[in-house]
């Protein structure tokens, strides 16, 4: 059991709440760094009586990144954007934040910094996205050296914007318009395998500091991906392929959604390349991980999306 205090920025995120009962349970202290207090208050639960705490931060602002991580020994850092908004831009979050923080964690004394990007991550992307994920990792393992890199490919489990944003539009439209047919591959992860990577990551010191690729054990078009969606909600839907022009004439005006946009021209640049590892860097079976497949895992929490909410025969 360890009592060292570790601070996690975005730590009431998707990553984030399935990893603290985790990090709890070895005896971790843990600060969560969180815009919005409020997201983080149903986390405090799964630790002791002030073993979890939310601190107000956000990490455009480098004083209260500063304050966030005064008296860590280990930072997580899970901040990232799926889309642009307001200030929180892609340059701001991933590249400068990223830095910010790695500088913060360094000036604070800790001894581990841990630092989400995500595959496909390039100085020469097309993606914006991709692009200033890349540039946050240099300047993270400029400002920390020895800082450990997690590149994931598209996370998905119960709660995700990924599974469940495909399962809710097939159950309302009759057709999917996807990127030449949904041909790009992407290797799925299960955000428990995940969860359970950072944490051997951080308590095995001869994996730190080094950069990890994760994908799961499938690397499948993404037209497979919805596929299972639709086998297990029992739904049907056409894909309807499309070219990138037409996808981005789409995506401009799917951006200006209020909320979540359900597309970008910048996600649609992104669906160009595949998201599989590229075997140059360790990954799930150097920590002993036998990642789970994503039909294995679907039906346990995408059934609610079959009509009757999956309890039909509730009311046979």
């Amino acid at each position: 059991m360890s009592s060292r205090l570790i601070t996690i920025i975005g730590g009431s995120g998707f990553i984030g709440r399935h990893l603290v009962g985790r990090l709890a349970a070895k005896g971790y202290r843990i600060r969560l760094a969180v815009r919005d207090t409020e997201k983080a208050a149903a986390l405090m639960t799964q630790g002791n009586v002030g073993q979890v705490v939310g601190m107000q931060t956000n990490i455009r602002n480098a004083a209260s990144v500063e304050r966030a991580v005064a008296g860590s020994d280990i930072v997580i850092n899970l901040v990232g954007l799926l889309f642009q908004a307001g200030a929180q831009k892609f340059d701001a979050v991933h590249t400068d934040g990223a830095g910010g923080v790695a500088k913060a964690a360094k000036a604070a004394g800790a001894t581990q910094l841990v630092h989400m990007s995500a595959l496909g991550a390039s100085l020469t992307s097309e993606s914006n996205y991709a692009r200033t994920k890349a540039a946050g990792e240099d300047l993270v393992r400029d400002a920390f050296e020895g800082a450990t890199i997690l590149r994931p490919s598209v996370v998905f489990g119960a709660g995700d914007d990924f599974t469940n944003k495909f399962a809710a539009l097939t159950s309302v439209a009759p057709a999917l318009p996807l990127l030449e047919g949904g041909v790009s591959k992407m290797q799925p992860v299960w955000i428990e395998d995940l969860a359970d990577a950072i944490v051997a990551l951080i308590e095995t010191p001869e994996h730190q500091g080094r950069i990890w690729e994760f994908g799961g054990p499938e690397a499948l078009p993404l037209k497979e991906i919805i596929g299972a969606i639709l086998k297990v909600t029992e739904r049907s839907c056409f894909i309807a392929p499309m070219p990138e022009s037409m996808m981005r004439f789409m995506a401009f005006f799917m951006q200006m959604v209020p909320g979540k946009p359900p597309l970008t021209p910048d996600q649609v640049r992104l669906l160009k390349t595949d998201n599989v590892v590229s075997g140059n860097h360790p990954g799930f079976a150097d920590l002993g991980i036998e990642p789970a497949a994503l039909s294995s895992v679907l039906p346990d929490y995408l059934s609610r999306y079959q009509k009757g909410g999956g309890l039909s025969e509730l009311h046979i």
